[in-house]
Parts: structure tokens; C-alpha cells; sequence
């Protein structure tokens, strides 16, 4: 499963409104940064044969089944930290992450 906070999902609410064709938030990881993997958000055009979808508080997110032993159980959050703002995840797979919180690493053992 995959949470949002209410303030994420009001945030996810408004982008989704400004995107013609979204149905929805496609959450995902990508290799990146100094810790190896990102987060990846953005909006969901279609559903993929190999998509999970959940749904919090009104809002669809779709997340590949791959993904889904680094993300299953993360709360995705909206942060204000003076002129950044954006999602942040309190991600429960988690085991380390860079110093810049770009990137983060899981554990070999739920791989």
C-alpha cells in the first residue's frame, strides 16, 4: 500500500487537475545519486498491465509491481523548506540515505 498525507493528496489533487490526460500519480524508483536509487513521481497517463494500483484520500497511484519492494508501505508527504518544496517519503523499506536526500538504498535482504 501506498499513503499520502493530506496535504500530499491536496498537492497530487491540483497537478492532476492541470494535466489533460492524467488518471492518476505513477510512483516508481529509477538508479540514481550517490545512495542508488531515487523516487520518481509523476502523472500517470495510463495503466500498465504489470501496475498495482491503490487509492488514498481520492487520489490514484499507480506503481509497477517491481517497484513495489522499495516502495510497498511509503507515506508520501508535502514539505515547504524556504523556497524548496515537494514531496518528500517516509519510506518503511528504507536503509540509508545520502546527505542531500536525493537518493536511497534498500537493504540486499528485501531485494
Amino acid at each position: 500500500m501506498i499513503y499520502l498525507t493530506p496535504k500530499a493528496a491536496e498537492k497530487a489533487t491540483s497537478y492532476l487537475k492541470t494535466q489533460e490526460h492524467a488518471i492518476g500519480l505513477r510512483f516508481g524508483v529509477k538508479d540514481s545519486g550517490c545512495s542508488n536509487m531515487s523516487y520518481v513521481v509523476e502523472a500517470a497517463e495510463q495503466q500498465l498491465p504489470n501496475d498495482q494500483v491503490f487509492e488514498d484520500k481520492g487520489v490514484k497511484i499507480y506503481v509497477e509491481t517491481q517497484n513495489l519492494k522499495y516502495l510497498d508501505g511509503t507515506t508520501m508527504d508535502w514539505r515547504t523548506k524556504g523556497l524548496n518544496q515537494g514531496y518528500a517519503f517516509l519510506n518503511p523499506n528504507e536503509t540509508a540515505s545520502c546527505g542531500c536526500g536525493e537518493s536511497f538504498t534498500i537493504d540486499n535482504k528485501y531485494i
